[in-house]
């Protein structure tokens, strides 16, 4: 088992990258990073404060820089933002020196749980069919990770196990 590597998780806003991360790192005894709120308590703003204020392109830089620093540590269970994993630079280091996962759900799935959230900023402008193109663009690029977990029928603890096993045999 290789227990400084960390486990990367990827996958759409709304894949529940943060709800099984925490899970994951309590039982694997580490620690949990979540890019977006480290973000957030960087800036002292919501994510959809600084691409309100600042602007995407601007949060895209935060973005890298944050999440580098973070994989570059040992030990951790990181959720990516949805769009982190899609950066050919955070990509490219998760590839090499960690461990990732795409939290994979059907596209209606995801749908029904991003848009209405106000907490998303790239979601609050988009329709469904805008959506569901973008589920499309990122999924390329989320299916570059090591593993693919499909999720619709699973429980969290289903998910967890099976990560977990992941990570033990890998």
């Amino acid at each position: 088992m290789k227990i400084n590597k960390n486990l990367v998780l990827v996958g759409m806003m709304g894949s529940g990258k943060s709800s099984i991360g925490k899970i994951l790192s309590k039982k694997l005894e580490f620690e949990f990073v979540d890019t977006d709120n480290k973000i957030e308590e960087l800036e002292k703003k919501t994510i959809s404060e600084i691409f309100k204020k600042n602007g995407e392109k601007y949060f895209r830089n935060i973005e890298e820089v944050i999440s580098l620093k973070y994989l570059k540590l040992d030990g951790k269970v990181i959720a990516l933002g949805g769009g982190g994993y899609i950066n050919p630079s955070i990509r490219k280091y998760v590839l090499k020196n960690c461990i990732s996962i795409w939290l994979n759900w059907k596209n209606e799935t995801l749908i029904n749980r991003i848009k209405n959230s106000k907490k998303r900023p790239l979601a609050i402008k988009l329709g469904s069919s805008e959506l569901q193109k973008l589920i499309t663009i990122r999924s390329s690029m989320y299916n570059l990770s090591d593993y693919k977990i499909n999720c619709d029928k699973l429980d969290k603890k289903q998910i967890v196990e099976k990560i977990i096993n992941i990570y033990e045999n890998s």
